[in-house]
């Protein structure tokens, strides 16, 4: 196994030796300085980035599911991004799945040996009856988790895409993804504490991979939510903004279709700009494969 001492995570920021003596002040300017890095970091693993998003287009399009894999913060992360999906693209919340060391109860409190363990990661998978159709992530910022390892093993095993997301270079898990971004993010200014930087570079890719997804799977319609879940009273509103912003209706008019198509907000946004009635702007959503924009053209 390797050492810890001997990961860029683990290592010591030579400029915060005396952090503890530091003023408010001059922490959170540090903080700030360190955080820059961070897009930087990015930037070099945009390709990799890519052919992750690539990979999940193509699983989702086909049946696939993607699975986050992580303990700790990752695994906290990968939760925080994958609940988002339903609210945000009216996804079901089987096609974007977060899987934590521990379960459901490590999301407030850590629960203690269950990273350590090889064969939950595993049995995890297992239970959610993993396809070679879907896509696994496994997320750790050491990049030697043996939970997220033996998730990957695993995932390769049956055939499904396998993709790691870690802030360490050549790291252990890696070595069983078809897919490696290694995001160098550096010492934390607090030494070890990967719910720094290394989390906000992991946060901020997953924003990348699952918003540019749902892009190219047409739940966005120029920059617009057009597949919002409007669930509750903002959301409603924002749903006939939405439409009327679109298609130049006036708000009541917005509010009526919106009230006909149950607030599916592309299926009302195709009704206006085509003139058509709810079959037949179904239809056309159907021949475009969702898009918008190919639907109303």
């Amino acid at each position: 196994m390797e050492r810890m001492t001997k990961l860029t995570t683990e290592g010591y920021h030579p400029d915060t030796t005396n952090l503890d003596l530091m003023s408010t002040a001059e922490i959170v300017k540090l903080m700030n300085e360190e955080d820059k890095k961070i897009p930087l970091a990015i930037a070099k693993v945009l390709p990799e980035i890519e052919q992750a998003i690539t990979a999940t287009v193509h699983a989702l399009k086909n049946g696939g599911r993607l699975f986050y894999v992580g303990a700790g913060t990752s695994g906290r992360i990968g939760l925080l991004d994958a609940v988002e999906c339903p609210p945000t693209f009216s996804t079901l919340p089987a096609l974007v799945q977060a899987i934590l060391a521990g379960g459901e109860e490590a999301v407030m409190i850590a629960v203690e040996g269950a990273e350590d363990d090889l064969s939950l990661g595993e049995a995890e998978l297992k239970k959610r009856q993993l396809t070679n159709r879907d896509v696994v992530i496994g997320i750790a910022a050491s990049g030697r988790t043996p939970f997220v390892k033996g998730a990957l093993i695993y995932a390769q095993q049956i055939g499904a895409k396998t993709i790691s997301l870690v802030s360490n270079s050549h790291s252990a898990i890696s070595q069983y993804t078809d897919i490696a971004i290694e995001v160098i993010t550096g010492p934390e200014i607090l030494t070890g504490s990967t719910r720094l930087k290394a989390a906000t570079a992991h946060k901020q890719i997953l924003n990348m991979i699952t918003t540019a997804t749902m892009i190219k799977l047409g739940k966005v319609y120029k920059n617009l939510m057009v597949d919002v879940h409007a669930s509750n009273f903002k959301l409603r509103e924002r749903a006939k903004q939405i439409v009327c912003d679109v298609t130049g209706v006036a708000y009541s008019q917005a509010e009526s279709v919106l009230e006909q198509t149950n607030f599916q907000v592309k299926l009302s946004i195709v009704m206006l700009l085509t003139n058509t009635t709810i079959e037949e702007a179904t239809e056309l959503l159907a021949q475009s494969e969702g898009h918008v924009r190919r639907a109303v053209e």
